[in-house]
């Protein structure tokens, strides 16, 4: 796992890298006219930022005797990353109403570039968190859970690679 998260981690480091070297190469950003940053990014940044809590909560409800809390912070940390999506989601319809697309200009590509990139990540981690949900539900106490602890390391992946995101739109958007 930590081997998948360092390559997941060089694939972020060097989209950021590639936002900030276009936002140095370029004489004006974000371009004149540019809508600012979806305020639904507040909304987001809370969601993930709870659903980490979520998480860790069932991580370490796994290790206590009867795991209370282990399911229900699964199941939590599901909804969360469900609405975490559909925040973005929304974010994504109020800046294309604003005319603001991928194909707008570099400003706009790098905003779609990242948060579909992160957006496809927690998309990608809400399959196998689900397998992990539906197991925790059978009260094995033989279950090893190792997958509680898997989906928590990359969860909070997740969420770290999404406030460094959201720090680099807020500092870069003028």
């Amino acid at each position: 796992m930590s081997w998948f998260l360092a390559s997941l981690g060089m694939i972020f480091a060097a989209s950021v890298v590639g936002l900030l070297w276009v936002r140095a190469a370029a004489e004006v950003w974000p371009p004149p006219g540019a809508p600012g940053l979806p305020r639904g990014l507040w909304l987001s940044t809370t969601l993930i930022a709870l659903s980490t809590l979520t998480i860790e909560w069932a991580r370490r409800a796994r290790c206590r005797p009867g795991r209370p809390g282990l399911t229900g912070g699964l199941t939590l940390t599901l909804v969360l990353g469900v609405a975490f999506l559909l925040a973005q989601t929304r974010g994504w319809f109020v800046l294309a109403a604003a005319d603001f697309t991928a194909t707008t200009n570099l400003y706009a590509f790098t905003y779609y570039l990242l948060t579909v990139l992160h957006a496809v990540h927690v998309l990608g981690g809400l399959i196998p968190l689900t397998v992990v949900t539906l197991r925790s539900l059978r009260r094995n106490e033989t279950w090893p859970g190792h997958g509680v602890v898997y989906m928590a390391m990359y969860w909070h992946f997740l969420t770290v690679v999404w406030l460094v995101l959201f720090a680099v739109f807020r500092l870069t958007a003028g």
